[in-house]
């Protein structure tokens, strides 16, 4: 039997009220609802690292044979995320590493592919992670319908939390929604078009050909998981199918989440997995140049998915943002005198020789006295043994404050920009940024936990390193 067998999900603590973006000023309140927004330093990377912490926390992550990435949003043309993905883990360095693109679909693309990876032998267990962070024009439509996120799934052929039994997928050309690549936002065509021609039409007949493949119907399922471009389209397709769009259909969150683009459907999968019980049926659609719909069929270990900081954690983990001049400046959309984008760019020789350290977070043990230091030195502070250690993996252990600054001229677009003295679990001290945090929360040992972020942008490339962020 091969499946899910852990799961995680990512959302920003940020949410922006609408009503902030239809004003397009400061302090417009949350009246009409929100979307959640990702920080000024996390991207579809980033993201996509705290989903896969979430849903590797517990294992032993030796046991990961591949990663699959899937996004729109990824920030480089050429270079892999799922790469980046590995490192920050600290996963093997034998790891099997893919990307999906370039549809929202991609997210149930790269679930597909992991499965039939793990039935057809080549691996025994593959993360895949789909996160979005899609970029949109100021005051659109669509910056109102969107939102960023991430959700990851570990398929495993052990001690599966729920299996995809049968499944159905389609194909269409239609230009409906789209970016090119000289394309600095989202782009769609008209409303109407899009939802009958392109999201209804396909998703219908995706499912249909489902029901008909597997011989279930409508009644024989517990939840509906369905894609859809906004809050109103999944209900005329649950009509049409024959679904109570009440009581069948799992909460598409908008208003509160938005559409998170590729990470969509997989993050709603992951809500409904948190709530569904063993034995039941659930419907998963998904929509991007054509749709796929599959029969996923929950089993008895799926009561260990409520255990993990999934969908409902986070959601309930939140802070208001409705300065909205503030959400444009994290996104470099108006003028500034704080660029993140500028400079000479990341030197890449730096980045490769310090890669064990900036991105798996790794300090080393010294296998003479047990001291544990961080960066990687060649002499012991403690007992002063030569190039006597081993590394270490300091991003998944608690730390506390030891020390800390508030810098009003860093030029952080949320200013001040905390900076921290932190001793990790274990005796190493870090010097680390502090992020989703107020001034008024940091205190002397303050419990921290360690998140992968953007430091900056230099030269158009983000470079990324830990911060720190108060353990909630």
């Amino acid at each position: 039997m091969v499946g899910i067998r852990s799961q995680g999900a990512y959302v920003p603590m940020n949410r922006l009220s609408l009503s902030a973006i239809s004003g397009g000023g400061r302090k417009a309140g949350s009246a009409g609802g929100e979307r959640a927004i990702a920080y000024f330093d996390e991207d579809a990377v980033t993201m996509a690292v705290a989903a896969s912490t979430n849903c590797l926390e517990g294992f032993d992550r030796r046991i990961v044979d591949g990663v699959l990435f899937a996004s729109t949003s990824y920030p480089y043309k050429e270079k892999q995320a799922a790469s980046v993905v590995a490192k920050a883990l600290d996963l093997r360095r034998d790891v099997v590493t893919a990307d999906f693109a370039d549809s929202v679909r991609c997210g149930t693309n790269a679930l597909r592919s992991a499965i039939d990876a793990v039935k057809a032998g080549s691996a025994r267990n593959v993360l895949i992670v789909a996160t979005d962070c899609r970029p949109t024009a100021p005051r659109s439509a669509l910056e109102k319908s969107f939102g960023d996120g991430a959700a990851a799934f570990l398929v495993s052929d052990t001690d599966v939390a729920a299996t995809i039994e049968h499944h159905h997928v389609i194909a269409d050309e239609i230009i409906d929604v789209w970016r090119t690549e000289s394309d600095r936002f989202v782009r769609s065509w008209e409303d109407r078009f899009v939802v009958e021609h392109g999201y209804t039409h396909n998703t219908i007949e995706a499912i249909k050909g489902l029901l008909a493949k597997s011989g279930l119907a409508a009644k024989d399922f517990a939840k509906a998981v369905l894609y859809s471009p906004d809050g109103r389209s999944f209900a005329a397709v649950a009509r049409a199918i024959g679904l109570d769009a009440k009581t069948q259909v799992q909460d598409p969150m908008f208003g509160r989440l938005g559409n998170t683009g590729a990470a969509f459907a997989p993050m709603l999968l992951a809500a409904a997995l948190e709530e569904a019980k063993p034995g039941s049926k659930l419907l998963l659609a998904n929509y991007g140049d054509g749709a796929e719909a599959s029969v996923v069929q929950v089993t008895d270990a799926a009561t260990a998915l409520r255990n993990k900081r999934g969908i409902a954690w986070h959601m309930q983990r939140r802070t208001e943002f409705a300065d909205y001049d503030k959400f444009l400046n994290f996104r470099n959309l108006q003028v500034s005198d704080v660029d993140r984008r500028g400079g000479q760019g990341v030197s890449a020789t730096v980045h490769f020789r310090d890669r064990n350290e900036d991105i798996s977070f790794h300090g080393h043990k010294c296998r003479r006295c047990g001291t544990e230091q961080f960066p990687l030195q060649r002499v012991c502070f403690k007992c002063f043994a030569r190039d006597d250690f081993d590394e270490v993996r300091l991003s998944d252990r608690i730390g506390k404050v030891m020390s800390f600054t508030f810098d009003f001229f860093a030029g952080s677009p949320d200013p001040p920009l905390v900076v921290t003295t932190a001793e990790v679990e274990g005796g190493a001290r870090v010097y680390v940024q502090m992020t989703d945090v107020s001034p008024k929360e940091v205190k002397l040992d303050l419990p921290v936990e360690f998140t992968f972020r953007k430091i900056h942008e230099y030269g158009g490339t983000p470079n990324y390193f830990w911060k720190c962020t108060p353990a909630r």
